[in-house]
């Protein structure tokens, strides 16, 4: 029992830091754990391990939040979600959205717990009918954002240079080799396409001070945007080739970021949170390895019940949660703080980021997405034709073209 209390604060732990620091991924965690693998399965066993690596993965997506609300630094899990929550920090209301995520995930994690459930006993029967019909939601869901946009014309044709651009990036991916190791090619492709695009235009003056406010939503909106999120969550936490940036796309189609941003924060939380949970359904019903999480518990031996996974999960989930309220406070360390200087220095650590962990190909990606994200600012339409990046290679893989 001892082992396993100290593998829950270790997966807290890296958890932590890996949802604390931009471009670090809960997979690299898993990574870092891997590597010590003999040393730590002589210390604290096998369940101990499978505990931290649960853990890791599900703190994570309660505390991914903080760096895009006060920096504008997105990661492939919270890409359109950092748009509205850094725009709340801009207005004083950092801590607001931060609270807002973690109420999100709360309710993803309660929510995800009858879906986790039923996917486990059903769906690998229909497993071969689902597959095939993954390219055809895409394709309705690319079709609503582009036709529901401000520009229907201009907002194809970024979805189109977005997805030559993402599929360009995924068939040479091996090339994103730095010196910190190999790299998902998503880091720089997100980064450039949400991030320093973003902040390349963002307004001059001083952080304003943040108000250390409490959620202000009502009960039946935080239920009806955690629900949607929750269901988008599930459906690419379980379906081939999607990730929880497919899962935001998704939702942008039916909760409007720019009218609606505290409840597209709720719901992208929500999504991100029920993913990591039914990524653990799908490993245990058909093997199918979601995220590197799952990959390195494949490497253990004798896997623990999936009952235990989920109790620890949980615990994990409520420790992220006390996690992320307390870091809602942090925005108050850069009131006044002149926000023009402040993204200069987000931007040039993003590239300097980029570079250690995907080498030049990186940058050329991180370039390429840049220019690329800078159209819709242009064109005056939303940002989330953007999501082309994903959805299209997604979309050519389903139908096997690529």
């Amino acid at each position: 029992m001892i082992e396993i209390v100290l593998g829950l604060f270790i997966g807290i732990v890296l958890g932590t830091i890996s949802g604390l620091i931009p471009g670090i991924h809960s997979n690299t965690m898993a990574g870092i754990l891997l590597s010590a693998e003999t040393g730590f399965l002589a210390i604290f066993g096998e369940t101990a391990m499978a505990v931290s690596l649960v853990v890791a993965l599900i703190v994570h997506t309660f505390l991914d939040i903080v760096p895009g609300t006060f920096f504008g630094i997105p990661d492939a899990d919270t890409a359109l979600s950092v748009l509205p929550a850094h725009r709340f920090c801009l207005e004083g209301r950092g801590s607001e959205a931060v609270r807002l995520s973690a109420v999100g995930s709360a309710f993803g994690t309660a929510l995800s717990m009858p879906v986790f459930a039923v996917f486990l006993v059903i769906l690998p029967f229909l497993q071969p009918y689902i597959d095939w019909w993954v390219g055809i939601i895409l394709i309705t869901v690319s079709g609503i954002l582009i036709v529901w946009s401000e520009s229907p014309e201009w907002s194809f044709a970024v979805f189109i240079v977005s997805g030559v651009l993402g599929v360009f990036s995924f068939e040479y991916s091996w090339l994103c080799a730095g010196f910190a190791g190999d790299s998902s090619v998503l880091m720089p492709l997100l980064a450039g396409l949400f991030g320093i695009s973003v902040l390349l235009n963002s307004s001059g003056g001083k952080m304003p001070k943040q108000v250390n406010g409490t959620v202000t939503a009502k009960r039946k909106d935080i239920l009806k945007y955690s629900a949607a999120g929750t269901v988008a969550g599930s459906a690419v936490g379980w379906l081939p080739g999607l990730s929880n940036a497919s899962a935001n796309a998704v939702l942008a189609s039916a909760v409007r970021m720019d009218r609606e941003g505290g409840g597209f924060i709720i719901a992208t939380s929500a999504a991100n949170t029920a993913n990591a949970f039914i990524s653990i359904a799908a490993f245990y019903a058909v093997s199918r390895m979601r995220n590197g999480v799952m990959t390195a518990f494949s490497h253990l031996q004798s896997l623990p019940r999936v009952s235990f996974v989920l109790t620890y999960a949980v615990f994990a989930a409520v420790a992220g949660y006390i996690l992320a309220i307390l870091f809602s406070r942090s925005g108050g360390l850069f009131a006044g703080m002149n926000v023009k200087k402040m993204s200069t220095v987000v931007i040039v650590f993003m590239a300097s980021l980029t570079f250690v962990f995907t080498g030049f190909f990186g940058l050329v990606i991180l370039i390429l997405a840049t220019a690329t994200g800078l159209v819709p600012a242009l064109v005056n339409i939303r940002r989330v034709p953007c999501m082309g990046a994903v959805m299209i290679p997604v979309i050519l893989w389903s139908f096997s073209i690529i």
